[in-house]
């Protein structure tokens, strides 16, 4: 079975985003590097909250299946 052809200008545009989408995403991790480096006390204490309120809703729903 033959491949399409793929038209060269759709794969520059969609090579382009993910370039930016993959800028966004090491902008962000360097601003949320540096604000763990400035405050490292709130991000342990928020990362503390993510993982028990995360912990808590697994307990919950495997109750549930029981």
């Amino acid at each position: 079975m033959k491949m399409p052809e793929v038209d060269k200008n759709a794969v520059r545009k969609a090579q382009d985003e993910i370039r930016k989408m993959k800028d966004k995403y090491v902008a962000a991790e360097k601003k949320a590097m540096e604000h763990v480096k400035k405050n490292p006390e709130k991000a342990l204490l928020l990362a503390a909250g993510v993982g028990a309120a995360i912990g808590a809703v697994t307990v919950a729903l495997l109750a549930r299946k029981k």
